[in-house]
């Protein structure tokens, strides 16, 4: 018989970051569907699969050129250098895990772990930042471009999940309802270890997409996804919506709202730069963006429009 590796229970021996184990299980299963004809799974079934995963089959895919090509893959997709670090982080963390099992030789392992993140190309007319009442138009335009209300329900929370806690579109795809909590009677959202509070417009948000996605029978299993698929017809679909399709939505809304080309990382700016020309001190945007280190808050701070000049005070007749 095939020896089979456990990786479910590999990983929190690599990381003790629940939201980290989940987002690399997910891009570890998408790398397999795409080099091992694996067929896509989500949830429980996607998570039993990766419990035992034929060790023969992972020496033929983990290999350092096939992810090399993978990644390049994914950048000529589009995918955001934050995605395509979170890619090769899950697959560096697999073949790591794969070597301390002795199933890798470490030659091997190095020469994975040696492959650098592609070079993510400037898009024309990306960069955009959106001023208040263009905010709002794409809020709006987010629910009123759908056809059917589980479609307008989904569309607002993942605008406002963007634009209120400024979650990146890789957080909002890996949320779950479990995620969503109380603390100190607060409602709060649990993200990569971090809890935010949220706000009474996405709380609202969230309780109507809840009574949909459960029509009534309970609240939803806490490891099902918070943001989901929608078919055709309205039916809400099982399996959560990737990043890609986040993007989408904002790509869509913004097209819906008359404005140019927008992105969710353009929106994460964009709320950003308005809350520290607000006076929001840097501590605050800090914990907001939830940046490793200050440093890291302060380049993506220089990195955007220097803030207005005050005006001088009248002088005096």
């Amino acid at each position: 018989m095939a020896q089979s590796f456990d990786l479910v229970a590999a990983l929190p021996a690599y990381t003790a970051s629940e939201h980290t184990r989940r987002a690399y299980l997910r891009w570890i299963d998408r790398y397999l569907v795409d080099q091992a004809e694996f067929p896509p799974l989500a949830g429980e079934a996607r998570r039993s699969r990766l419990m035992k995963l034929a060790v023969p089959m992972l020496r033929r895919v983990v290999l350092p050129e096939t992810i090399r090509a993978w990644l390049d893959g994914l950048m000529q997709q589009g995918s955001s250098r934050q995605s395509l670090d979170q890619a090769r982080a899950a697959l560096v963390a697999l073949a790591e895990l794969l070597a301390r099992a002795g199933y890798m030789k470490a030659a091997r392992y190095e020469e994975i772990r040696a492959i650098p993140v592609p070079a993510v190309a400037h898009v024309a007319g990306g960069g955009r930042l959106l001023q208040g009442e263009e905010m709002k138009r794409l809020i709006n335009a987010a629910r009123d471009m759908a056809a059917l209300p589980p479609a307008m329900a989904r569309n607002q929370v993942v605008v406002l999940l963007l634009c209120t806690l400024v979650l990146r579109r890789e957080e909002v795809s890996a949320l779950q309802w479990g995620d969503v909590t109380l603390v100190k009677n607060r409602p709060t959202l649990r993200v990569d270890g971090a809890l935010l509070e949220i706000p009474r417009p996405l709380l609202a948000a969230l309780d109507r997409w809840r009574a949909l996605v459960t029509a009534g029978d309970g609240p939803p299993p806490a490891g099902s996804p918070l943001v989901r698929r929608i078919w055709k017809g309205g039916r809400i679909a099982r399996r959560g919506l990737s990043p890609d399709g986040i993007w989408l939505i904002i790509h869509d809304a913004a097209r819906y709202a008359g404005l140019e080309q927008v992105s969710p990382e353009d929106l994460r700016r964009s709320v950003v730069l308005s809350l520290r020309d607000a006076g929001t001190p840097i501590e605050a945007l800090h914990s907001l963006l939830r940046h490793r280190t200050l440093i890291v808050t302060r380049r993506f701070l220089a990195k955007l429009p220097p803030a207005p000049a005050a005006e001088p005070p009248d002088e005096p007749l």
